[in-house]
């Protein structure tokens, strides 16, 4: 592989590539890759469509843009170091899938992990889902599904991310924000549904006011009725003073029930008399209280369940749901935003620590601090835990790289990808067939050189997982592995095959790949 890094060269293709005026076409439905890792932090989330169903991608091209931008305004990866040859997308054989082909292109690819050799076909539902490219460990780019998305006239509320998701969001809490009626948030935890909320009182007639925050799930159920609808002296044992309650304090402005699916039973039917008339009766008080407040209500249980089970009221459900219902996306729906996360929550917290700013990437010359495969594993993550789970990762990321050169991911961080990634490969290739030590040492190799000594793809042909296959390959050491190729026995065989990496591959009986790995750990690159 031939690492070409020239600043003038590449700026000289920048501009034989795109000629003054040329933007990219209005995306439709169809495909884009968005960037969610770059030496210059300022790219991450700029995506590129395709055009008519293919892509090329390369140094030079295609033309990336920034949502909110111009579509005049287009500009290529532009990192020296990967090459101007392209590699080819385009329309695989069966139905909505893509395939990826290398075709003489030197710039190293792997595909969610996986080492792309001469060309791979990416079935629909792993595009629907998001793939996860890295390239030349360098840009990390997801290619996915780019419907068209609604505009919300750039009002963000504070909400980080452009993806078609994060954008239909805002678009749904721009239309219910004047309408004053109440409003149910439904998701999953962690996918920011108080921020939502806050985004519903900003736009709202009501921003002027107060806007608090209760999370029912954290209230005893003594004590539910009288934090949110007061007391009068004397109401109960210790109540030595009368207490307005949460709807009395956020009088004129909005009031957000977290949890609403942990109200008790005694407390759901005066929330149903609130909706219903408007009115509130402190406990301990024989007067009603008519009040001026905007109920917006959040869980992440499914109601409908415990309307059947009993557990919650029909009624209650009926008037929550009755104004107006917005689903806030979980992170998975919404991965292109990751990037954009990633890199707010990593500034956000070495702001809290009190480190002295520094580049979280590198200028495009030096090794980046944020090595991009920390990324690209980050990217292929599931995140059971939303949002919330990738600050907290972000958190951790930051206190285990204090003082060092590089980011570091830390135990804590390490454990939950590899649990990640362990329950990936066992969704996607079920049980093994046979146990792995059932497996002779001859169909292993032979298998093994069939697949160009790609692990992966030999273990899902064997019917095992990776890992399973990693511990194969040690119990038998005639079966060697890049990293114990020596200097002289790769150059020896280069020499003889005329510098052929694939070829020498083949006769060392390793990938091409980490052949070409392990020659540039010796210098032969």
């Amino acid at each position: 592989m031939s690492l070409e890094h020239s600043e003038d060269t590449a700026t000289i293709e920048l501009e034989l590539a795109f000629p003054p005026g040329e933007g990219l076409p209005e995306s439709t439905d169809g495909l884009a890759v968005t960037i969610l890792y770059h030496v210059d932090p300022a790219r991450v989330g700029e995506y590129a469509a395709f055009r008519q169903g293919s892509l090329k991608l390369s140094r030079v091209e295609p033309g990336f843009q920034a949502p909110t931008a111009s579509d005049l305004f287009v500009r290529p990866l532009g990192d020296s170091y990967l090459s101007r040859r392209p590699l080819l997308f385009g329309p695989g054989e069966a139905s909505g899938s893509v395939w990826v082909r290398r075709e003489g292109s030197s710039i190293p690819l792997t595909i969610d992990g996986e080492v792309l050799l001469e060309g791979q076909e990416l079935p629909a539902h792993a595009l629907e889902r998001g793939v996860v490219l890295n390239l030349a460990d360098r840009v990390v780019l997801l290619l996915h599904r780019q419907p068209k998305s609604p505009q919300t006239h750039g009002q963000t509320f504070g909400m980080v991310g452009e993806s078609t998701a994060m954008v239909r969001l805002r678009s749904e809490i721009l239309r219910s924000a004047d309408l004053d009626v109440p409003v149910f948030l439904q998701g999953e935890t962690g996918t920011g549904k108080e921020l939502a909320a806050r985004a519903i009182h900003q736009a709202s007639s009501r921003r002027d006011g107060s806007f608090l925050a209760v999370n029912l799930g954290a209230i005893p159920p003594a004590l539910a009725a009288s934090e949110l609808f007061g007391s009068v002296k004397g109401a109960f044992t210790g109540s030595v003073k009368s207490q307005p309650g949460f709807f009395r304090r956020a009088e004129g402005g909005t009031l957000f029930l977290d949890e609403v699916g942990e109200a008790p039973p005694d407390l759901q039917v005066m929330l149903l008399r609130v909706l219903e008339t408007g009115e509130i009766q402190p406990v301990g008080s024989h007067q009603t209280v008519q009040t001026d407040v905007r109920l917006i209500t959040a869980t992440d249980a499914d109601l409908d369940a415990a309307v059947r089970a009993g557990s919650f009221r029909a009624p209650l459900l009926y008037r929550l749901t009755s104004g107006y219902e917005i689903r806030v996306p979980p992170l998975r729906e919404r991965r292109d935003d990751i990037g954009r996360l990633l890199m707010e929550f990593l500034a956000e917290e070495l702001q809290a620590l009190g480190e002295e700013p520094r580049r979280v990437f590198g200028d495009g010359f030096e090794e980046p601090w944020l090595p991009a495969s920390v990324v690209a594993r980050l990217a292929s993550y599931r995140w059971p835990g939303n949002v919330r789970e990738l600050r907290n990762v972000a958190r951790q990321l930051v206190i285990h790289s204090r003082d060092a050169g590089r980011a570091r991911l830390g135990p804590q961080v390490e454990r939950l990808l590899r649990a990640g990634e362990r329950d990936a490969e066992a969704s996607a290739e079920g049980p093994p067939a046979r146990p792995p030590r059932a497996i002779p040492r001859p169909e292993l190799k032979e298998v093994l050189a069939r697949h160009g000594w790609q692990p992966s793809a030999a273990a899902a042909e064997l019917g095992i997982s990776r890992s399973s296959l990693y511990e194969l390959v040690q119990r038998y050491p005639e079966i060697r592995q890049a990293k114990d190729l020596d200097r002289e026995e790769i150059a020896a065989v280069l020499a003889e095959l005329q510098g052929d990496v694939t070829a020498a591959a083949e006769r060392l009986e390793v990938s091409a790949p980490a052949l070409s790995r392990r020659m540039l750990q010796l210098g032969l690159k």
